[in-house]
């Protein structure tokens, strides 16, 4: 086999594998297989999850939680595979992300993780900024805790934060209208271009005091209006060049064409193992754009 056949696994854009899934999970990597519906067409291929034809398994979540306790880590990485994290670390909000933990246990997540798997694989995901309103009045975001969880990161040795700001999608108006009965008057709120520019400088600035690198997902026209003293790059989540760095091997390293390269997405090619319906994420943020749930 040559080693360009190997794969990287994504677990998983559509839901919280680490937080929710795991016992699946890892029932499938056991089997040696996957089996992959397509969210679009629905057609069902198999995916081999063997070590030899798995180079990394890349995993999102914004609770690690049950992975570390149930010491799921070290036994993958004992099988053979590569682990690399996306971790979501926003600030403590109950209307935002009613169901994830508190800030301060996800802090102490991070730094297990930071620990145990080095600083090197594990991204920092402050995603999304959301602006928005309630009928008292004034616009207000959810950046409180980015100086504390930046602070913690960066003593924990982590080197990129990669940010975004809310996309406001239809089923996302649909849970606001529903939200409604209980915080009245509440709509999230667009702020322009200039702004988020302003507050996307504001965070970078912060950031380099810690030497952490801020990347954007899918931002490209604020890229494109940053000042030439800006160092903001676009993101890769999924970033196979610095896989092969971190680990050796060798990887595809062409830009993954089923994400949004057009808003400027860097991601490179991997498999999506994750499903929309089948495990439905239970944090039940109001800005998801993957939960099918309203």
């Amino acid at each position: 086999m040559e080693p360009s056949t190997r794969i990287v696994i994504s677990a998983s854009r559509r839901t919280d594998v680490p937080a929710f899934y795991m016992k699946w999970f890892m029932k499938q990597i056991e089997k040696g297989i996957f089996e992959i519906t397509n969210p679009y067409n629905r057609r069902v291929s198999n995916l081999p999850s063997t070590p030899e034809k798995v180079h990394t398994i890349v995993f999102w979540s914004k609770n690690f939680g049950p992975f570390i306790k149930g010491g799921l880590g070290n036994r993958l990485e004992k099988m053979g595979y590569n682990l690399f994290f996306n971790f979501t670390l926003n600030s403590d909000s109950p209307w935002l992300e009613p169901n994830v933990p508190p800030l301060g246990k996800r802090l102490d997540q991070l730094a297990v993780l930071t620990d145990r798997f080095t600083p090197e694989s594990v991204n920092w995901r402050f995603d999304p900024i959301c602006f928005y309103q309630t009928e008292k009045g004034g616009i207000r975001d959810n950046l409180d805790d980015f100086s504390r969880i930046a602070r913690q990161a960066g003593q924990n040795g982590i080197s990129r934060c990669i940010t975004s700001f809310m996309d406001d999608y239809p089923k996302i108006q649909k849970r606001v209208r529903k939200i409604n009965e209980s915080i009245p008057g509440f709509s999230f709120v667009d702020p322009g271009i200039e702004k988020k520019k302003k507050v996307m400088l504001a965070m970078e600035q912060e950031l380099k005091g810690k030497n952490i690198r801020l990347q954007a997902c899918c931002e490209k026209r604020i890229i494109n209006v940053l000042p030439a003293s800006s160092v903001i790059t676009q993101s890769a989540c999924i970033p196979n060049d610095l896989l092969v760095k971190i680990f050796g091997g060798h990887l595809s390293l062409k830009i993954d064409t089923g994400q949004r390269i057009k808003d400027g997405c860097g991601c490179m090619v991997s498999v999506d193992v994750g499903s929309y319906h089948l495990q439905p994420c239970h944090h039940n943020c109001l800005f998801c754009y993957a939960n099918p749930s309203i």
